[in-house]
């Protein structure tokens, strides 16, 4: 692929990329409420510089309790001290596990027992909390899950406003929104773009004549848009119609019959079913915004079904993210139509010139 260079748009992690975020005391009050006392206890000491950045908490049965944050694992001891040392920190008991159970559950496992079919639970706020444990077959389906040996409580963090730069660039000079693939290796924040994508998509965004599109989101994962007892606690905009933990193939034929959507919204394409269902709805005239694992488009040419997508150059955009220099960075955006680069991310840029001198 022979690409020319566009314009390309300064550092976007600067001053005015600073995005509106949920309130620490909020997500923390909701998680807090999911577990035990001394767990609560321990959290509550930790020092604002991780708390804030947490992404996930770890409870494995007779392991250390551990912290995800800023791309590391973090040990914690009973006062509330990081340590390096995982010997020394909390060992998570079983009690700890049930408890935290019954809590995430409100003491009812039947009122949730589709959730736990799939593997986690939502809680309020959209945080998830993932189950590890018996799996209990009834035929060749997951009936339950019992004996829970671990839980990882993932923390949601919608950030406002991530996508407002990049905008301009996924909608042509028509005011039509382009077929959008964001590439993106696990824990890199392609949900989070995509998510605030959703929400400006649907909201619409004056200054660049975008009045607002119904969107239809599959939300297999639940990760989206956080839906707790129906209610998405992500603000994806008020066009926006959801199939919450619903698998994509099927979502997509139900609202491309039902809900009349002008763009539809996926999560972590990869199945062959859900290629087929791409391309019914854009035989009906709908638009696709989807994300995909992988660090380039390179690798995920290399996926049989994915590579006839791209040969057929269906996604108009391709937007490349990275966890460096921070998570959330967007490497790349792609004109495919034009083997055209839209933006580039000048510090990557030159961090790699500087390898290749060293070289």
């Amino acid at each position: 692929m022979i690409i020319k260079e566009g314009h390309v748009m300064h550092n976007p992690i600067d001053k005015n990329f600073q995005r509106k975020q949920t309130d620490i005391n909020d997500f923390r009050k909701e998680i807090l409420e999911a577990l035990p006392l001394n767990l609560r206890e321990i959290l509550k000491k930790l020092p604002s510089t991780i708390s804030k950045d947490m992404e996930e908490i770890r409870l494995r049965a007779n392991q250390p309790l551990i912290l995800y944050a800023r791309g590391k694992d973090f040990s914690v001891d009973e006062k509330g001290n990081i340590t390096s040392e995982p010997s020394k920190g909390y060992i998570v008991k079983i009690e700890d596990i049930e408890k935290a159970y019954q809590l995430i559950t409100n003491y009812s496992v039947y009122a949730v027992e589709e959730e736990i079919r799939n593997g986690f639970i939502t809680l309020k706020g959209g945080h998830r909390v993932g189950i590890c444990g018996k799996v209990v077959l009834q035929g060749s389906s997951i009936y339950t899950i019992k004996n829970i040996s671990g839980l990882n409580i993932r923390i949601s963090k919608q950030k406002i406003g991530v996508s407002d730069r990049i905008m301009r660039y996924l909608i042509n000079s028509e005011n039509i929104f382009c077929n959008t693939l964001i590439i993106s290796p696990p824990q890199c924040g392609k949900t989070t773009l995509l998510r605030d994508i959703i929400r400006n998509l649907s909201n619409g965004m004056t200054d660049l004549g975008i009045h607002g599109f119904k969107v239809g989101v599959v939300d297999e994962r639940s990760e989206i848009c956080g839906v707790y007892q129906g209610i998405p606690q992500n603000n994806v905009g008020i066009r926006t119609d959801i199939l919450d933990a619903c698998p994509k193939a099927q979502g997509m034929m139900m609202l491309i019959r039902s809900m009349s959507p002008q763009i539809i919204a996926t999560d972590e394409l990869g199945k062959e079913e859900d290629i087929y269902a791409i391309q019914e709805a854009l035989s009906a005239g709908i638009h696709i915004l989807t994300t995909v694992h992988g660090r380039s488009i390179e690798e995920i040419s290399r996926r049989p079904h994915l590579n006839t997508l791209i040969k057929q150059k269906i996604f108009e955009r391709m937007i490349i993210l990275s966890n460096q220099p921070t998570v959330g960075t967007i490497q790349l955006i792609l004109d495919t139509h034009n083997d055209h680069v839209l933006y580039r991310n000048k510090q990557i840029q030159e961090k790699n010139r500087r390898k290749e001198l060293v070289c």
